[in-house]
């Protein structure tokens, strides 16, 4: 379902969030100081990685990488592309309101809208809780999800577009107070038509902040974009990163 431009942006994403993990590679800071390297490569939990997209990526740039995802079949498809590129990832069947490895990452992830499908609040605050437990301390735990500022700003009821060799008509609908946004699409390709619906809960900038500094991270910073420009009446993107 993920287009060509989906795969083609991740080398950039990923070298964002290594950016924002303030993770110090080669030595050397944005104003020219000289520092140690990391004397390890980075250990990587990716929550709710799919099909492995960012999780492959990390590890072509040499991170220890765990991915965490519930649903075997996309775990299936990531566990693949591994083998075929021969990337050493750990991928884990797991619940992320479950998981926890204590002090053990240095970076958490939960990227491509994959945050706040919960039917209950409270789980996305136990998925935040068991990142910021699963960090050692200074670790970054980064979200990328849908602002609920955004989503009105650019809300439209109804789209069609070309995906996969086929015609995808998705629908959107406003539930509760803009508190979810109803989800449903409708995949047509050779003939036959896939249907799903799906319902996300929406947080603002100054909600998801809420959350992570309840889940215990100790500061988090808020950008609308992955080259760190405000959330803002231009953003594209919630991108919050909360420092444990």
């Amino acid at each position: 379902m993920f287009d060509d431009a989906h795969w083609v942006e991740v080398p950039d994403v990923a070298d964002a969030v290594t950016r924002l993990a303030r993770f110090n590679l080669y030595g050397e800071t944005p104003s020219g100081e000289w520092k140690e390297p990391l004397e390890e490569a980075p250990k990587v939990l990716d929550l709710c990685c799919g099909l492995g997209r960012i999780s492959s990526e990390f590890a072509r740039m040499g991170f220890n990488v765990t991915g965490v995802d519930i649903t075997e079949s996309f775990l299936n498809v990531a566990k693949e592309d591994a083998r075929y590129e021969n990337l050493n990832i750990e991928y884990i069947l797991a619940d992320a309101r479950e998981f926890t490895r204590p002090d053990y990452f240095d970076l958490a992830v939960n990227l491509y809208i994959s945050f706040g499908y919960f039917s209950d609040q409270k789980d996305d605050l136990k998925v935040c809780q068991n990142a910021y437990q699963s960090l050692k301390k200074g670790g970054a735990f980064i979200i990328e999800t849908l602002g609920k500022e955004t989503s009105a700003r650019d809300f439209v009821e109804a789209e069609w577009f070309e995906r996969a060799g086929g015609f995808m008509l998705t629908e959107y609908e406003p539930v509760d107070s803009w508190t979810f946004l109803k989800n449903r699409w409708i995949l047509i390709k050779n003939g036959k038509a896939i249907e799903r619906t799906f319902t996300q809960r929406l947080y603002s900038a100054s909600e998801l902040r809420t959350l992570l500094l309840e889940a215990g991270f100790k500061e988090v910073e808020i950008y609308g974009e992955w080259d760190e420009s405000p959330y803002d009446n231009h953003a594209n993107k919630l991108i919050a990163v909360g420092r444990k």
